[in-house]
């Protein structure tokens, strides 16, 4: 193994000595690089190999060129790159190339070999780079279309690429993104090929040797690709992706004819088809040769005649289709328009009658979802309509009885409208509901009691809910409780507080965290409380959170009734709970602490 080490550093010699010779690498820096390329050569040369070791050989090198390439630019060398770079580059693909034989399966591994090549390597090396890594992974079609763009966009060679995509096709008759990005290239390369047929007419040269038929000039290939596609693959969705996709080439308006036809022929019963359909009609502008609206008050009659003509198409929709999914498309379109930022008075009134309306409908027949009932609502309330917005909480939660959020809005809408009844629906509510959904319930009626000045009653509510609340969601319960009575009566009542939660796990970090800053924030801070406090959540929470026993040390140091000497016990406390990851971190913060960091 020496002799091979040897023999590797005698190859860098002449690369050396020009490094040194022209000045960019001081003799000393020479003999540096030297030594580390010892080191990396002798770890990827043993006999039990590391990919980290091959990692960060090849992570040097490259640094190496980074380097050299910032001191050509600052001395304003540039030559004998033959005899330096190209050396390098030869050797990082030496080590890419037996590190991704070894470690086949690691495609991060052939992806950074891939991006070293398309910086520093040649054109003929990525192609063969990309053959090998297909030939292990051709089970992913990511990789095909990432080969196909490069002969494409890269190497200019069309011809390759189809190559590629009709192997990858093989492998994946079935795959969406491989014909999609099959049809894109395609209609990409009957672009070009227009391009430079009107360069040779412009330029009035010879195009007979432009030997390419009319029907590949108009993306017939393309055309062959979307009818194999749609044969294949089903569903609306693929078929409008390819129509959005010839959408943007402009001489394949027959082709987009025909996908459009087609869509509209095969998926009537898609309401993807129909929500496509009626937003095309937001694209029709005025013909070439009409007059175009002059002032803002014209701009939006024309826009809201479009909207109209959309929403004419939807209802014709929801007509032929009268589903859930297609109303929901409809109520989508509404709300995005109505979103839409305008001055115009007229076209924002519009909007909202129409949403208003299509919300109304679809309610009547009750193909309104649980979201669409929430959205409804937070419009009304938007427009100060409670009463109607009453009516649709109470209509959307006799559909949704175990709803926790319809039960939410509904409250929340009689919180608003200031009704007499609060605490009576609030237990209605729990009646219907499981109690381990009834959290944001029981918070939403705390805080209603606490604006509403009742200091019992509020504290009441926290008791009852503590009750009716277990696992995980109680934590946050208690956080609330806590905070609820530092506000309203002070240290005091917080302490109480905490007192009698103090056995009644679960809780979280922030519940004890929470006292010790109330603590901190008395005139007469005592440290025997702080104490207190530490311990019991170094109880719940010391085998896992390093922090809090760094923060434990650090107020025994700088509290003016702290005991510097309990710092060790801690310390080793800490060593002896805390586990993996979590004792490493505190080790390594106590050492930044002593350190004065």
């Amino acid at each position: 193994m020496a002799e091979i080490i040897q023999e590797r550093i005698e190859d860098r010699i002449p690369e050396l000595e020009q490094l040194e010779r022209v000045g960019l690498f001081s003799h000393a820096e020479i003999k540096a690089i030297i030594k580390k390329a010892s080191d990396l050569e002798y770890k990827i040369q043993r006999r039990t190999l590391f990919k980290e070791d091959f990692i960060n050989y090849v992570q040097y090198e490259i640094n190496l060129l980074e380097l050299i390439k910032r001191r050509r630019t600052r001395i304003k060398y540039s030559f004998k790159k033959d005899e330096i770079e190209h050396s390098i580059v030869h050797r990082i693909q030496g080590v890419f190339g037996r590190a991704s034989a070894k470690w086949k399966d690691d495609v991060q591994l052939w992806l950074s070999y891939v991006v070293f090549c398309k910086k520093w390597g040649t054109k003929a090396q990525l192609s063969k780079i990309f053959s090998a890594m297909l030939a292990v992974h051709s089970n992913k079609p990511a990789l095909w279309i990432m080969a196909a763009k490069w002969e494409m966009e890269d190497r200019l060679s069309s011809e390759s690429a189809r190559h590629l995509f009709l192997r990858a096709l093989r492998f994946h008759p079935e795959c969406p993104k491989l014909y999609q990005e099959y049809f894109r290239m395609e209609l990409m390369h009957a672009e070009k090929l227009r391009k430079e047929k009107k360069e040779f007419e412009k330029a009035a040269m010879d195009v007979g040797e432009f030997d390419h038929p009319e029907e590949i000039l108009m993306g017939e290939l393309a055309r062959i690709i979307y009818k194999t596609s749609v044969s294949k693959i089903k569903g609306a969705e693929f078929h409008v992706s390819l129509l959005s996709i010839a959408q943007l080439f402009d001489f394949a308006k027959d082709l987009q004819k025909e996908i459009y036809d087609d869509l509209q022929a095969l998926h009537t019963d898609d309401p993807l088809t129909w929500d496509y359909v009626a937003r095309r009609e937001l694209e029709i502008a005025s013909q070439p040769g009409e007059e175009q609206p002059a002032t803002k008050q014209a701009r939006a009659v024309e826009v809201a005649q479009r909207e109209e003509r959309c929403c004419a198409v939807y209802e014709e929709a929801v007509k032929t289709l009268p589903t859930e999914a297609m109303w929901k498309y409809y109520i989508n379109f509404c709300l995005e328009r109505f979103s839409k930022k305008t001055s115009s008075v007229f076209l924002r009134g519009k909007r909202l009658e129409r949403t208003m309306n299509t919300f109304r409908k679809a309610h009547e027949l009750k193909l309104l979802s649980e979201f669409q009932y929430k959205q409804w609502v937070e419009l009304l309330l938007q427009h100060d309509f409670f009463r109607e917005s009453l009516e649709v909480a109470e209509a959307g939660t006799e559909l949704f009885k175990d709803s926790v959020t319809m039960w939410q809005m509904k409250l929340q809408v009689l919180i608003d409208s200031k009704s007499p009844d609060i605490a009576t629906l609030f237990e209605e509510a729990f009646v219907h509901l499981k109690p381990q959904v009834c959290l944001p319930l029981w918070i939403l009626w705390a805080e209603w009691s606490e604006g509403a000045k009742s200091q019992e009653g509020t504290e009441a509510i926290f008791k009852k809910a503590i009750l009716a609340i277990t696992g995980a969601n109680s934590a946050t319960l208690k956080d609330k409780y806590l905070d609820w009575a530092y506000r309203n009566g002070g240290y005091k009542k917080a302490r109480a507080v905490f007192k009698s939660l103090q056995e009644s796990r679960p809780f979280s970090v922030d519940f004890f965290r929470k006292m010790m800053q109330f603590e901190k924030e008395q005139e007469s801070c005592k440290m025997s409380n702080l104490r207190e406090y530490y311990e019991r959540a170094l109880r719940e929470f010391g085998s896992t959170d390093s922090d809090l026993w760094m923060d434990y040390i650090k107020e025994e140091l700088n509290h003016p009734l702290g005991r510097p000497e309990n710092c060790g016990q801690i310390y080793w406390r800490a060593m002896k709970m805390l586990q993996g990851q979590s004792a490493e971190m505190f080790v390594s913060k106590h050492a930044m602490h002593q350190a004065g960091h």
